[in-house]
């Protein structure tokens, strides 16, 4: 195994990350707060260390192969959180509350420890949201570029063209990066800018469209977005909740080359706006008959507040603007379930993903079939072409290990003293990379401020696995993988 280009790639991406706290410094320079050296020392601490690993690691063979691969998408994923920790540490936060807090921005988990924070500095704030942010298009280019070459969860299905893994690896992917950031910065300044005009300061429209477009979720206020229910902002989120959740290399083929129809061929993104408009239309339905019996709310109103918080957690962005907990025992149910869906595969979004969705429901059609006719060929059919064994068996085994990841943290954290709501959504929450949970500790009114020290630990494991595909982390952590 050839470590030199894995250490070589996460020590320029360490210094990227060193460098992206310089702007949160300026700010808090710019509001004379005595918190600005924190993030100036933060800075040039991790610079210098990035450095460090990219001398050591320059020169050399840098031909990369498919187990760099595994271990260069597992090492950043744990590396750059504990490195993004640092300005937390310094601000006098627990080393778990740090790396929870990270863990989960990076993740674009969305889960918090803090509070208060409509008082906190504004450097601080700003932070959160570029860790979203950077976590976002990182999530993007691992589920397009990396995931389909290590035949991931299914993601095989998604693989790009003329993507010579042997020596062409890093490269590619840069290239990749490259036209996707573009892509992503673009839409993230016109979702701020529309954000903006909706009556947001600036400073709140920035940071908004960094975590809306990330599917992360971060706020700069405790009310979350109900900060902002007097504001049309709601109707301007959901579609640029949506966007985050669509597959990002078709997205910007549409912005950049102006070519729709790969979109409108793709059979994801019909699935995932007819699954949401379907969940949108059963809970406003339900908030309209149940909820909003006096009539207090016009149905516009309430279609908005449904409309928002179903995309909301369905994407995994995880804000809130009602407490949707408190609206009785269905929709907890039902808020539950959308928490598992996620959005298309290549997309920020997290949890199951709409095509394995689809492919399980057609493997348990064809399965029905062959038991029922046993001489009969049901081939799994998707996007107009017929699914192959290794296909098939790498989607079982990620929602095998999807499900067996969730239970385990759900037990592991009724162990640590949650109630069984508080456990169940927690884990399921951590593992779909949603973030605010159900019930009064940790739903969308609340945080993760209160749970002991364990259960966040379990919690910001369960967001790595979740994030990183759960395959990969376990082919690294094989004895086989380090004597191949």
């Amino acid at each position: 195994m050839q470590l030199r280009p894995v250490l070589l790639a996460i020590g320029i991406m360490t210094i990227l990350l060193g460098a992206a706290m310089i702007p949160c410094a300026l700010m808090d320079m710019a509001d004379n707060r005595p918190e600005a050296y924190v993030f100036a020392v933060s800075s040039f601490g991790t610079i210098f260390i990035g450095t460090c690993l990219w001398v050591l690691a320059r020169g050399g063979d840098q031909r990369t192969g498919q187990r760099e691969a595994f271990l260069l998408t597992v090492m950043a994923w744990v590396f750059l959180p504990a490195m993004a920790s640092i300005p937390f540490l310094a601000s006098g936060m627990s080393i778990t509350d740090a790396v929870f807090e990270c863990i989960s921005g990076m993740t674009t988990t969305g889960s918090t420890v803090l509070t208060g924070l409509d008082d906190l500095p504004r450097g601080l704030l700003l932070w959160r949201a570029i860790l979203q942010w950077i976590g976002g298009i990182g999530i993007i280019v691992a589920a397009i570029a990396i995931l389909p070459q290590l035949r991931v969860g299914g993601m095989q299905l998604f693989q790009l063209e003329s993507s010579d893994i042997s020596g062409k690896f890093l490269p590619r992917i840069t290239d990749i990066a490259a036209y996707l950031g573009f892509t992503y910065l673009l839409i993230s300044s016109l979702c701020a800018l529309l954000y903006f005009l909706a009556g947001m300061s600036w400073f709140d429209a920035v940071t908004h469209a960094m975590t809306t477009m990330s599917a992360g979720g971060y706020s700069t206020h405790d009310a979350s977005f109900g900060y902002f229910n007097e504001t049309p902002a709601a109707w301007i989120a959901a579609p640029f909740m949506m966007f985050a959740g669509l597959p990002f290399a078709l997205l910007a083929m549409l912005v950049l080359q102006g070519r729709p129809m790969p979109l409108l061929k793709d059979p994801q993104p019909r699935f995932y706006f007819g699954l949401a408009a379907v969940l949108t239309l059963i809970v406003t339905v339900y908030y309209e008959t149940v909820i909003d019996t006096e009539g207090a709310g016009t149905i516009l109103g309430n279609l908005k507040i449904c409309l928002f918080n179903v995309v909301s957690v369905m994407t995994g962005t995880g804000y809130a603007s009602a407490p949707y907990d408190t609206w009785g025992q269905p929709m907890l149910a039902l808020f539950l379930c959308i928490t598992f869906l996620g959005g298309c595969a290549g997309s920020a979004a997290g949890g199951l993903k709409m095509f394995r969705l689809e492919i399980t429901a057609k493997a348990l059609v064809a399965y029905s079939h062959k038991m029922t006719m046993p001489h009969r060929r049901t081939p799994v059919r998707y996007g107009g072409r017929t699914l192959d064994e290794e296909t098939l068996q790498s989607v079982m085994v990620f929602l095998f290990l999807f499900i067996s990841t969730f239970m385990i943290a759900a037990a592991l954290l009724s162990l640590c003293g949650l109630g069984a709501m508080e456990a169940i959504s927690a884990s399921a929450t951590s593992v779909s990379n949603v973030g605010p949970g159900l019930g009064p500790i940790i739903g969308p009114s609340g945080t993760f401020q209160t749970l002991p020290d364990a259960a966040k630990w379990i919690c910001a494991i369960a967001m790595l696995l979740g994030r990183l595909e759960f395959i990969s982390v376990f082919v690294v952590l094989t004895r086989r993988f380090w004597q191949g």
